[in-house]
């Protein structure tokens, strides 16, 4: 009686086949347990209220440990150096009417040099062509 024995080839062909399909159903089952509902299992529902419990007692501590009372003192003292200005407008006008007569001062004094400088641009000329006469008068005589 003859036995024959059959040998099954593990080629690198199969062995990468192999390796890759047990990536892809790994990956299929991962997925798989991210995407599901997290409120599908019944203790998560027990969870989600401590922890909804203990971000509305840290919320309590954060509003209990507020200084209220320096809070309101900062308000009534910021609304004070609000409503002080209107105190000062008479520097202000004055400081406003200081400027417009210094500046109508510049005005007419601008005015005043320009006709300075209009008169002596008027001699310049005059003696410029009183110095071209003379060396007219010179070079033909």
């Amino acid at each position: 009686m003859e036995v024959k024995m059959t040998t099954i080839r593990f080629s690198f062909k199969n062995a990468t086949i192999l390796v890759c399909s047990l990536n892809v159903a790994i990956a299929v089952f991962l997925l798989l347990r991210v995407f599901s509902s997290p409120s599908s299992s019944p203790t998560d529902h027990s969870d989600g209220a401590a922890v909804l419990r203990y971000i509305k007692e840290c919320e309590d501590l954060r509003l209990s440990m507020q200084p209220l009372e320096l809070m309101k003192r900062v308000r009534e003292i910021q609304h004070a150096v609000y409503t002080e200005p209107k105190m000062e407008q008479p520097k202000q006008t004055a400081a406003l009417d200081l400027s417009k007569r210094l500046k109508d001062f510049r005005s007419a004094n601008d005015a005043a040099n320009l006709k300075a400088l209009e008169e002596w641009r008027k001699r310049k000329m005059e003696r410029a062509r009183q110095r071209g006469l003379e060396m007219n008068g010179t070079a033909s005589a």
